[in-house]
Formats: C-alpha cells, structure tokens, sequence
C-alpha cells in the first residue's frame, strides 16, 4: 500500500512539473509566427477599405498588423471624411477618401467586412475599385461581408469564395462558387468567412503578394 502511494505522488509531481512546460512549448510554437525583424513584404503597398461606419474591429486591426510587421506599407481608405468607428467600439482614422484611390499605387487591394461593408454594396466607388484591381491583376481580399462587394462588382463570376453566411445569397447571384472554409483563395481573390479567420485571411493574401 505504501509502495502504492509513494508510486502515485511521483506521478502526480511529474504531471505538475510537466504541464507548465507543455503550456510554454504551445505558446512559444505560436509565437514563432510572429516575425522577428522580417520584411517578407518590404516595399508591397496594402490599401484596405472600410465602411463609413461599423466595420468589424479585427478584420482592419488584425490584418493590418500583421502586414506591417513584415514591412508593407498600409493605407486606410473610407467614403467618410474623419474618424470612423467599428462594431467592438474602435476606431480609425482612414488616410484616404475612397473616391481619391487608385488601383495602380497598391499591390493589393482588400474590402474589410462588418455590417457598415453593405454600403458598399452599390457604391460607385468601391465598385469601380473591385473592378479596376481585378483588370490589372492586383491581389484583391474581402472579409466577412465584404465579399459582396465583389460580387456586385462581378468579379466572383466562375470564382470560389467564400464569406459571412449572410452573404451568400449574393455571392451566388453573383456568380460565385460558394465555398464553405474560413478562407478561400482562387488565383489573386482572396476571401474570408469573418473575424475568427483575420489572421489566416491576412498570411493568405501575404503569400498571394510574396508569389
């Protein structure tokens, strides 16, 4: 019977000085996505648009980190003038007026989602925009909601993609190929489901830009 405790109490301290180490391994496996002084992205121009209002905090924030950290330069377009606030209550101060854009200063082009994105969806402007980066053959993303807008566009037809399920209907209409996966890349198109898939979203369109 003592044999039998003693046998346990070692079990039980190799199991509490071991975890620690497990939990450690994970978040140091984690980390080693986060770049250390690369510029895999160095000198790629990323223009993201958001909605007037009501675009969805991560979908701006997650991506455009990411993007930063490996050296591109990040450009924030929206039809409203001054700062604009997003569904989680952050906010942004876009630095340039959709109507001002041109396809041919950014390598990719990417529409972030939330419920304010349906502005979009017959907006002239952001319309053209798809259209215009889509001709040229410049990397185009869209999140969440987002995906609308290209659909509108027109430039899902006979493309797979994927988006927030709200918007499926018009990506069909559209003449998608509707995908059920978080993230969906068909040649230069790049699309995602929603928030919970920014930063897979964001190394996609990254390795789209670095091919």
């Amino acid at each position: 019977m003592r044999n039998y405790i003693v046998s346990f109490a070692l079990m039980v301290l190799a199991i509490v000085f071991t975890l620690p180490r497990i939990v450690g391994c994970q978040g140091n496996k984690q980390g080693a996505h986060k770049p250390s002084a690369k510029a895999e992205l160095s000198g790629k121009r990323i223009l993201m648009v958001i909605a007037p209002d009501k675009f969805r905090d991560e979908e701006l924030f997650t991506p455009r980190e990411y993007f930063l950290a490996r050296g591109a330069k990040v450009e924030v377009a929206s039809s409203a003038s001054g700062e604009v606030r997003g569904m989680l209550g952050r906010t942004y101060r876009p630095e340039k007026k959709l109507s001002e854009v041109k396809a041919d200063d950014y390598d990719a082009i990417i529409f972030v989602g939330g419920v304010g994105a349906q502005a979009y969806y017959d907006n002239p402007d952001a319309l053209k925009l798809a259209k215009l980066a889509f001709q040229k053959g410049k990397v185009i993303g869209a999140i969440c909601l987002a995906p609308g807008i290209l659909a509108k566009a027109g430039v899902l037809k006979g493309r797979s993609a994927t988006s927030f399920r709200s918007a499926r209907k018009i990506l069909v209409e559209g003449g998608a190929r509707f995908i059920e996966q978080h993230c969906v890349r068909d040649g230069k198109i790049i699309t995602a489901d929603g928030p919970a898939s920014a930063e897979e979203f964001a190394a996609t369109i990254a390795r789209a830009l670095m091919q």
